[in-house]
């Protein structure tokens, strides 16, 4: 730095000093308060030349009320030569600039009486500490705006801070709010139901690794919260607890309602098909343990659609709620009667061989034909009794219901009004039957005679078709058409289900292939059972099946049933989460219909629900279904799901559908399956 005018006798060494700091500074005579050398950093931050800064008054450069006292009292006596603060500078084109300035007076070898006057750019700390507070003050609204209670500890359990929510959660009194350790730790041990195993639980969270952990507390009022501690990690080392709390109260009871009508019969208050289903097993497990035996009878009111048509559904509504009253006041104590479906109840009677089976099947048939007048209407019924014993006629649930089945048809086949039991010469019949029809399917599936329909899947609410579902058809040389009602069971029970399967795959991803090809994008839905999911080569056949047909996988969508996803939890979740790394997109058929468990909807990565078409057929009148739906609907929607109803064969059905919610429909109200060239006809010209 050259000496400028007026700058004084100052040494180079001092000049050359003075111009080697990186902080803007400049020297100022203790006697003449006036600027002998100032650095070109200085020179920068004050907009100013060499010129016109040196030989000006100190005060001149920095103006404040602090400064020019400072200087003011330089002069007097005992002014203070030192000053240390932080001030506020205007820069040349008028910015302000937020610094630290330091005085100090220097007395250098033959250069006595000297001030320094230097400053330091705070800006960027002044920014650094708004956006924290900033950053701190956004984090306490998000805090505050949160649904879950927040407690944040250090590692030793000191409260540091919690939010309103907590407070709220747990009732804390205004005088805890302060938050005082020990007295707000008493408070929230007081009041859970089982202060005890509370303890022990949140000692072994607190002396266990710094991993998450969850668990639920249930308190004196009746409210569950679950409880989740994070650790607090800063610079890659832990420094606290965060502890959320959320309310679960209603959602466990919303999930009880749920339950409740997936295993009640809405209109007439006794079991579904699915709780009866259940409490039969059990029965046939206690049974067998016991060397017992038991009766199941499957009662078929004879021609209940003629009550419909005639009197109206109302009446064939009340109709039912009273034949399961009388049929309830017909059992003895501990037997059970369950609404299987439509105007069909079952019976389970226990400890019952083929005589006490025998009273049951009169008591109800009495009690039923007994007059009925309803609304002025008067009228007699007639049913039909199918009876399956335990263990003659089959030893699981499932069977004992095809047997009693079975028996019911024959009776009414016999003339109705009547009950007859299962013979094992009829279930000989069958298994001829099955091995017959097994035979000839793997002939069809060597021959090619198997084909794929294809039905449409429609947006509710544009009347879009944006899906397909591939339905498998089989025509026999000798049979006929052949129902897959008839021939999967039998595939399945022979294990011919898994190459079915795989044939069904293929076409399937071909000619969905074939559609993306052409300009058409119709993802294509296949069912998939329990056997061929379980193959250990499953998700490789998936991926093969895509990359040869060059299908993009989110254009290809597996149909599961509930019974896969319980079999075996733990398998089945890492099998599905390899499916939807591959892009295909995952259902659930035949929704409601099986285990209907919220647990695999909350783990397995599913996309949709299908709602069966026995909830479907009775809408929008049957209050029973229509609850059902609706609440399906609800869940899924909750849970971030599509849903998808099966066999709308009424525009009554597809409006109401659509008024609760629900995503897509198909059904013959639109289209049955179609070949694909039909399907296409019944489609829009490509633009």
């Amino acid at each position: 730095m050259q000496a400028a005018p007026g700058e004084g006798p100052l040494s180079r060494q001092t000049l050359a000093l003075v111009d080697a700091l990186w902080e803007p500074a400049w020297l100022v005579d203790a006697h003449t308060l006036r600027v002998l050398a100032i650095n070109a950093p200085a020179l920068a931050l004050l907009g100013r030349t060499r010129a016109d800064v040196v030989g000006q008054l100190a005060e001149a450069l920095l103006d404040t009320p602090e400064d020019l006292a400072f200087w003011a009292g330089l002069q007097g006596p005992g002014g203070d030569t030192e000053l240390l603060s932080r001030t506020l500078l205007l820069q040349a084109d008028g910015q302000p600039l937020h610094v630290e300035r330091r005085i100090h007076r220097v007395d250098l070898p033959g250069e006595p009486g000297l001030l320094v006057v230097s400053l330091r750019d705070m800006t960027p700390e002044r920014r650094a500490l708004d956006e924290r507070d900033t950053l701190i003050a956004e984090l306490r609204a998000t805090l505050e705006s949160t649904a879950d209670g927040l407690l944040v500890t250090d590692l030793d359990g000191r409260i540091r801070a919690f939010n309103r929510r907590f407070t709220q959660l747990w009732r804390l009194p205004d005088h805890l709010a302060g938050g005082q350790d020990e007295a707000v730790y008493a408070w929230m041990l007081d009041n859970v139901q089982e202060p005890e195993p509370y303890q022990r639980q949140l000692q072994a969270i607190e002396r266990g690794a710094l991993v998450p952990a969850t668990d639920r507390i249930v308190l004196r009022s009746g409210q569950v919260l679950e409880r989740v501690m994070h650790t607090q990690w800063s610079r890659g080392r832990p420094i606290g607890r965060v502890w959320s709390f959320r309310d679960l109260s209603e959602r466990l009871a919303a999930d009880q309602r749920i339950e409740t009508l997936s295993t009640i019969d809405t209109l007439t208050g006794v079991p579904n098909r699915r709780q009866l289903t259940q409490k039969l097993a059990a029965a046939i497990a206690e049974a067998q343990r016991r060397h017992g035996r038991l009766a199941l009878l499957l009662l078929d009111v004879d021609a209940f659609k003629q009550i419909n048509d005639s009197l109206g559904q109302g009446i064939g509504d009340r109709v039912l709620v009273e034949v399961s009253q009388r049929i309830r006041h017909a059992l003895r104590g501990g037997d059970l009667v369950g609404r299987v479906g439509g105007d069909q109840f079952a019976v389970l009677v226990h400890h019952a061989g083929a005589e006490a089976a025998e009273h049951a099947a009169r008591r109800v048939l009495r009690a039923t034909e007994a007059p009925y007048e309803i609304e002025g209407a008067q009228f007699t019924l007639t049913c039909s009794i199918g009876v399956a014993l335990f263990p003659d006629a089959a030893d699981s649930a499932h069977d004992l219901l095809r047997r009693a089945e079975t028996a019911m048809q024959a009776a009414k086949a016999g003339g109705r009004a009547g009950f007859r039991f299962h013979h094992a010469n009829t279930h000989d019949d069958e298994v001829r039957k099955r091995v017959r029809l097994d035979h000839a399917m793997r002939q069809a599936l060597a021959q090619q005679r198997f084909r794929l329909h294809y039905q449409p899947q429609l947006d509710l609410a544009s009347g879009r078709v944006v899906g397909t579902e591939a339905l498998i058809r089989w025509k026999d040389a000798h049979y006929g058409d052949i129902s897959p009602g008839e021939f999967i069971p039998v595939a399945e029970a022979s294990g011919f289900i898994v190459q079915i399967g795989d044939w069904v795959l293929g076409e399937a991803v071909a000619q969905a292939a074939q559609w993306h090809r052409a300009g058409r994008v119709l993802p294509v839905s296949i069912n998939v059972s329990a056997l061929q999911f379980q193959q250990s080569g499953f998700v490789t056949r998936v991926s093969r099946a895509l990359a040869q047909a060059q299908l993009p996988p989110a254009l290809l969508e597996l149909e599961l049933t509930e019974s896969i996803l319980v079999r075996d939890a733990a398998e089945a979740l890492e099998r599905l989460q390899a499916l939807a790394a591959l892009g295909v997109r995952l259902a659930i058929d035949d929704f409601g219909t099986g285990y209907s468990s919220l647990a695999y909807l909350k783990r397995f990565p599913i996309d949709a629900l299908k709602i069966d078409r026995r909830f479907v057929r009775g809408l929008p009148d049957d209050e029973s279904d229509a609850a059902i739906v609706r609440a399906i609907v609800q869940m899924a929607h909750a849970l971030g799901l599509r849903v998808v109803a099966e066999g709308v064969e009424l525009p009554a059905q597809r409006d109401f559908l659509a008024g609760i919610g629900c995503n897509m429909y198909q059904g013959f109200l639109f289209a049955p399956a179609l070949e694909p060239q039909a399907l296409l006809e019944r489609l829009p010209p490509t633009p």
